[in-house]
Order: C-alpha cells, then structure tokens, then sequence
C-alpha cells in the first residue's frame, strides 16, 4: 500500500549518505537492505532515492506509476519532503522515489544560490518521525551527491572487492573531505562496507586486507558476500532481507545493521 506520510518530529533522524561514484559496487542493494534491516529491529527508516535510475524505488517495489512525487520536486523546492514520502510494504521502511527527472535537476540547479543546499534546507524544513534517513546517491560525484553529503551527517560507502577498489574510493574520500571543509563541517565517515566479497577468490581477500590497512577500524568487520539471492530480489521488487532473510547476503546486511547502531551508540555517547 502507498499513501503520503506526514507527521511530527520530536528530534532529528541520523542521515547517512550511501554514496560512491563508482557504479556497481553494491551501493543501491546496501541502501535498501541495511534499511530493511533497521526497520526489522523497530527502527523507523526513510530512505531518500536520489538515483535519476531510480532502482532503490523498483528495488522497494515502488511502481513508475506511483512516482507522481520524487526527490527531484524535493530539489528544485516544489514540494516538501512530506508530500513526496511514500510507504513500502516493509513496516516501518518509507521511501521518497525516484525517475529520470532528476537528470535534470542539477541543469536546473546551475544557477540557484546554494544550490548545494537544496536538500538539506528540504530536510530542515520538514517534521520527520523517522530514527534514520538514508539517502541512495548517484554513482557520480555531481551536484546531486554534493547536495546528499552536504545533507547528511555520515557517509556509508559501499566498496567492492576488485583491483581499483583502493584508487576509486581515494577519490570520494577527497570529495567528503572537501564537503566537510567548504559546506557540512560535521560530516564524517560512519564506516566502509566491502562488498561482492567472493572467499574462493585470492583477489577479494587481498583487496579487503589493503583496504583495512588504509582505512583501520573504519572498516566494518562485516562483509557482503557475493550471493545469488541478492542478486535476485531486485527484479521482484522486494529487498534480499525480504526475498530470502536465510541467505548469507540477508544475514550479511543484518549483521552490518547491527555495527551500524553498535557506531551510531558510541558517537552518540
């Protein structure tokens, strides 16, 4: 069922920002399912698709037909974050959808003042009952994911287990670090996700202990396997946690949501 949500926010939700410019790296699939499984745990999730693709939208079974109201109204200040909210069939997981519209928008934005700050102003400007906001971006470094970082407190990046792993995230990292000093001064990276981690190959677990070496405990100690099942769920419309809760990329992501709050209570404290 789909209907618009609008309600009163107490307190601030946790935004994180799931981001890296490199496409297929398992961005998308981490976004939806780490929210499945924080609704899964009772906490109430928004996930904002700011993909011009829109495959966290199709990924959460949200139809084309349904997305009259996008994050591309969000952006260019048509409409607020309310009105654009719709409701998954997963309790507790919301989403703003996505379509190519939002191709446009950093055309439109071009010539905005602050346009960096458009979706953060929109999330200011909303009363939001939601414990976290994740927001699904573009795997470019564009206007479009400026405007998520500047938006967000952390940063989620997912990174897959192959040869340029190291070389592509060195790149995104400048990035935040420039956002950090130029625009969002509490910004910071939550943690860094390896995924499509294959143990029968040599080259996974080579590339895993180079990034733990570079990155620390930024790490997660969890990692994504390369799993079928994952792959799957998508073209069912429905998460991996949803599709098959007892393979190992659903056990994977409900372990990685666990880390997830384990951090966010050691930040807080």
């Amino acid at each position: 069922m789909l209907h618009s949500l609008e309600t009163e926010q107490p307190d601030r939700p946790r935004i994180l920002a799931v981001a890296n410019q490199k496409g297929g790296v398992g961005k998308t699939t981490t976004a939806i399912n780490l929210a499945t499984a924080l609704a899964a745990i009772r906490k109430r999730v928004l996930i904002i698709d700011l993909d011009p693709q829109g495959n966290a939208s199709t990924g959460l079974g949200i139809p084309r037909t349904a997305r009259t109201v996008t994050s591309y109204h969000l952006l260019i200040g048509q409409t607020p974050v309310q009105k654009a909210v719709l409701e998954t069939d997963i309790p507790g997981l919301y989403i703003v959808p996505s379509d190519v519209d939002l191709t446009g928008a950093e055309i439109e934005l071009v010539s905005v003042d602050r346009r960096e700050y458009q979706l953060r102003q929109a999330i200011e400007r909303a009363s939001l009952d939601f414990d976290f906001v994740l927001i699904d971006c573009p795997p470019a470094l564009g206007l479009l994911t400026i405007n998520a970082l500047v938006a967000a407190q952390a940063v989620l990046v997912p990174l897959q287990c192959e040869f340029f792993a190291l070389e592509g995230v060195t790149h995104l990292i400048r990035t935040i670090e420039r956002v950090k000093r130029y625009f969002n001064p509490e910004l910071e990276i939550q943690g860094i996700v390896l995924t499509m981690f294959d143990r029968r190959n040599n080259l996974s677990g080579m590339v895993a202990s180079d990034v733990r070496a570079f990155f620390g405990d930024k790490v997660y100690e969890t990692v994504i396997p390369r799993n079928v099942r994952i792959s799957e769920a998508p073209s069912h419309g429905r998460p991996a946690l949803i599709y098959d809760m007892r393979c190992a990329g659903s056990q994977a992501y409900l372990a990685l949501a666990s880390e997830v709050i384990r951090r966010e209570r050691l930040e807080a404290a």
